[in-house]
């Protein structure tokens, strides 16, 4: 029997539709090999029809690497490594910006994997971007200038206190998560660890600053990146069905989770995959 997969490339940039696979099952080390580098090479890979649990979920995450646990929002019942983001009209989406998850940490994460588990009638899309197509696109003056700089990534730029008192325990667990990260800094260019290639590195969801510029400079130069790494030429949009599952590479995108549906209800499971301590290699 074959195990050869099928890779669709959605775009030139980013995106791809993964067929002939079957997620809840383990995948042989063929199977994993393909699928590990079309992430690589496409950024975002979606794959529809794949029922799968949070243990199957979180043993495939655990195919590529150690997990996230996540200090605020809910886990799935008995596996705390896959988060539940369920929306709702009293609980509205809070992740209706463009944003790279989790970059408030010293390793942000590598990846993540996305289980569409109830969706509204109509909305609810995700957007990706990509963080290495934004970077080509851009002058080599303005390449050089990014190049050298830092920036400031900060927890409580996307989680702010006021969001999380609604009970004493979840004012407490908020306490706790902005105890344990303080703000920290980052390359504004990554250099990807397996492939070598260039990606812009901040986003609008945690960088606060770009600490070597002057505080007008700084809000300047963000304020025109995280309006340029959004341009519809890097972007993929992905039209959610049941069961479908998104894989993406963390460390070179950004994404977008449509807000639009409310008031009904949209039900997700998040597996994410720890990374390694950003850098950046002159190419």
């Amino acid at each position: 029997m074959s195990e050869r997969i099928t890779i669709t490339p959605l775009g030139p940039y980013i995106g791809a539709q993964v067929s002939d696979i079957t997620l809840a099952k383990p995948l042989s080390d063929s199977q994993f090999e393909q699928l590990y580098h079309a992430l690589i090479r496409h950024q975002v890979l979606f794959v529809r029809d794949q029922p799968i649990t949070p243990h199957q979920q979180r043993a495939l995450a655990m195919r590529f690497g150690d997990l996230h646990i996540h200090p605020v929002y809910p886990h799935a019942e008995g596996v705390e490594e896959i988060i539940v983001l369920d929306t709702h009209n009293d609980n509205p989406p809070d992740n209706d910006n463009w944003h790279t998850d989790v970059t408030f940490i010293d390793r942000p994460p590598a990846g993540a994997i996305l289980a569409a588990k109830q969706l509204p009638s109509t909305g609810g899309d995700t957007l990706w971007t990509s963080g290495i197509a934004a970077f080509e696109a851009l002058s080599a003056p303005i390449q050089q200038l990014l190049s050298g700089l830092r920036a400031e990534h900060d927890f409580r730029h996307s989680f702010p206190e006021w969001k999380h008192m609604k009970t004493p325990e979840e004012h407490q667990r908020w306490r706790t998560a902005a105890q344990k990260n303080p703000p920290l800094l980052h390359p504004v260019v990554r250099t990807h660890p397996v492939s070598g290639k260039q990606a812009l590195f901040v986003n609008e969801g945690f960088t606060t600053r770009i600490v070597d510029l002057s505080p007008k400079e700084s809000d300047a130069l963000l304020g025109f990146l995280f309006a340029h790494v959004t341009k519809p030429e890097f972007q993929v949009r992905w039209r959610w069905q049941e069961n479908d599952v998104a894989l993406w590479d963390n460390r070179v995108t950004q994404h977008y989770a449509n807000a639009d549906y409310l008031p009904e209800r949209r039900v997700m499971h998040r597996a994410t995959i720890l990374g390694d301590k950003p850098f950046y290699r002159a190419g």
